[in-house]
């Protein structure tokens, strides 16, 4: 049977039940919902409980070849089909061994300390400055930064405490001693009630796409060439922490990761390491002039 949109009938209320029951994410129930309204929008009239492990995989092979979709969307899709089958249907064998497609293993972009501090000077409103001071001095996701109540902020001891955060786990994290000053010059003015960041009207707080917009312009501002978003200043903060000598465990617990293997990208990017290893080329160089010991008729 299918809904007025060709949607099988009572499939999402039982879809978004379930979610809930399961208390996910409402950032990931909503993927979840998305990723199975395009599957069954592509098989229907065909009910998803009719479909079989091969049925799923032209689809995959679909998704990739026509609709041009990323190994990370397509790994979100088997997710949302593993659910679907497996949490729902109680029949994994439909998915079977359907294979995960290989992600790119791309490096995070991590602004220098300078870069930071001339995209912050840019920011002339004070919420919006204090803000992203937070997200880089304490390692915040942008979800985490909105989301951060009055009450979560514990200046005495110079902590931040997160609640439920990414895989509803609470963490503290470190309350920066130069944000100290800024931050009591905002309460004073704006006084917020429940969370720190109130949105339009103090009804909630502030979105995450605001977040992003506030970003996207400062970097404009601040004349950064490299690809960035919020999320780069959590990066450029575990990086510098490295660079500073903390311990990748100490940045392990401060960022929520569960594995030190995701903490570990980090040294891929840190100069801590690699800005220390001296180019052959200017070994070869090293003559006291800074020019080469080679002959001057020598090509």
């Amino acid at each position: 049977m299918q809904g007025d949109k060709g949607e099988p009938r009572g499939l999402f209320e039982v879809l978004a039940r379930e979610l809930r029951l399961r208390n996910y994410s409402p950032k990931t129930a909503k993927s979840y919902r998305s990723c199975l309204r395009t599957f069954a929008s592509h098989f229907s009239p065909r009910h998803p409980r009719d479909l079989t492990g091969e049925d799923i995989r032209s689809f995959l092979i679909y998704l990739m070849d026509e609709k041009h979709w990323e190994a990370a969307s397509i790994n979100q899709m088997l997710n949302a089909l593993r659910f679907l089958y497996v949490e729902l249907y109680k029949r994994p064998m439909v998915l079977g061994t359907v294979p995960r497609p290989m992600t790119a293993k791309k490096l995070p972009s991590v602004l220098s300390e300078e870069e930071v501090l001339a995209l912050l000077r840019c920011i002339r409103n004070l919420k919006h400055r204090v803000l992203l001071m937070l997200i880089y001095s304490a390692g915040l996701r942008v979800g985490e930064a909105v989301r951060v109540r009055v009450s979560d902020i514990d200046s005495t001891r110079r902590m931040v405490f997160l609640r439920g955060a990414k895989g509803k786990k609470d963490r503290y994290t470190i309350l920066s001693d130069a944000l100290l000053a800024p931050l009591r010059q905002y309460y004073r003015k704006y006084r917020p009630r429940e969370y720190l960041f109130e949105g339009a009207g103090g009804r909630s707080h502030l979105s995450e796409r605001s977040v992003q917009h506030v970003f996207e312009k400062a970097v404009q501002v601040a004349g950064i060439q490299k690809k960035a978003t919020v999320h780069t200043l959590r990066h450029s903060f575990a990086t510098h922490l490295l660079e500073a000598g903390v311990d990748l465990r100490y940045i392990q617990e401060l960022l929520g990761h569960s594995s030190s293997k995701t903490t570990e990208i980090y040294t891929h990017v840190s100069k801590r390491s690699i800005g220390r290893i001296i180019s052959p080329l200017d070994r070869a160089l090293e003559d006291g002039s800074g020019t080469s010991t080679r002959g001057k008729n020598d090509i």
